[in-house]
């Protein structure tokens, strides 16, 4: 399951990990949110330990949202040493996204 991530926690989980991170930017209202959704569950399991994989709800953190300028959801953003590196915008399929991890693995 991937981490639930908001604007409190945004800034340690994702601009200070050791790791690579891959943040999908959803909203419960959203169709096509609800078809990455379980990608990126997916996605978190296979790379436990190697990347960090979470979710922010644009409904209620809006601060990240704004910052990295994500105007259609779902957004998946690719964050390496706390810099921005990738951006999908819609739906993707899962290799897109293994495929950002794997790039900075």
């Amino acid at each position: 399951m991937a981490l639930e991530i908001t604007d409190a926690t945004f800034d340690e989980v994702v601009l200070k990990s050791d790791k690579p991170v891959l943040v999908d930017f959803w909203a419960a209202w959203c169709g096509p949110c609800r078809m990455v959704g379980p990608i990126i569950d997916q996605v978190s399991e296979e790379y436990e330990g190697r990347a960090v994989v979470g979710k922010v709800d644009v409904d209620a953190n809006q601060e990240f949202a704004a910052k990295y300028g994500v105007r259609n959801i779902p957004t998946v953003l690719v964050f390496k040493g706390g810099e921005l590196v990738d951006r999908k915008v819609g739906v993707s399929p899962k290799e897109a996204y293994t495929g950002a991890i794997d790039a900075l693995l």
